[in-house]
C-alpha cells in the first residue's frame, strides 16, 4: 500500500474514533399532550415506591427538578397542592457482548491504537506502519430513564409520557444519568408520537467521553 494510502487510513481512523467519543447518545421517545409550560407547580414521585425512599433517587429527582425549572415549571411548596404529579424510573435493562475487529494501520509508535512493536523502515524501533487486525469484546449495556407527567388531580390520565434508551460501555448509572436527563429535555416537550435521536456534545463533559 502506498506511503499516502496508509496515511490517509491513519487520518479518516483517529477522526473516526475522535468522533465516537465525542458524543453520548440516546434515542428520546415522547407522547404528550401537554400544552407550554407556564409556571404550573409540580412534586416528584419514584414510578417503583421501592425507590421513593432511596438516597439514589433523591439524587437523580433533584436532576429532573433543575431540569423542570430549567423549562418552565416551579416545585411546589411544602404541605401545597401541587399541579403537576411527575414520576420516573431508571434502571439497566440488560447487557450484550460485542465483538469488534480493529485494523490498526498506524503510524508511529507506542501512544494510540492497537498495534504491536514494530521495526520502521530506517530500523528504528517504534516506527512505521502495523496493518495486523484486532479481535476484541467488550459488554455494552442498555440504560432506561422513563419519566411520565399528569394532572395532580387526575394521576391516572398522563399528559407526558418518555423513555430515553441508551446503549454503552458504562453501567455506572450515576455517572450516565446526568445525560439521560439532559437528553430527556432537550427541546422539550418535542414532538408526540415520534423517537428522536438526541447527541450530546461530550466536549462538556469530558470525565464522561468513555460511556
Amino acid at each position: 500500500m502506498a506511503t499516502s494510502s496508509r496515511l490517509l487510513i491513519v487520518l479518516v481512523a483517529a477522526l473516526a474514533l475522535a468522533g465516537c467519543a465525542s458524543k453520548f447518545r440516546s434515542d428520546v421517545s415522547s407522547w404528550h399532550r401537554l400544552p407550554q409550560p407556564s409556571g404550573e407547580t409540580f412534586v416528584i414521585d419514584a414510578k417503583d415506591p421501592r425507590k421513593q425512599g432511596s438516597l439514589e433517587f433523591q439524587q437523580y429527582a433533584g436532576l429532573v427538578a433543575a431540569e423542570l425549572q430549567r423549562v418552565g415549571y416551579r416545585p411546589a411548596a411544602r404541605g401545597a397542592q401541587p399541579t403537576l404529579v411527575v414520576r420516573f424510573d431508571y434502571g439497566l435493562d440488560g447487557a450484550r457482548e460485542k465483538v469488534r475487529s480493529y485494523n490498526s494501520g498506524f503510524y508511529g509508535g507506542g501512544y494510540y491504537g492497537y498495534h504491536r512493536p514494530y521495526w520502521g523502515p530506517w530500523g528504528g524501533y517504534g516506527y512505521g506502519f502495523d496493518d495486523h487486525s484486532d479481535v476484541r469484546s467488550f459488554t455494552v449495556y442498555q440504560r432506561r430513564l422513563e419519566l411520565e407527567i399528569a394532572e395532580a388531580g387526575n394521576p391516572g390520565q398522563n399528559l407526558y409520557e418518555t423513555r430515553v434508551i441508551s446503549d454503552g460501555r458504562s453501567n455506572r448509572l450515576e455517572e450516565v444519568m446526568p445525560l439521560m436527563v439532559r437528553a430527556l429535555f432537550t427541546d422539550f416537550p418535542g414532538p408526540s408520537g415520534v423517537t428522536r435521536q438526541i447527541s450530546i456534545d461530550m466536549d462538556k463533559s469530558p470525565a464522561a467521553s468513555g460511556y
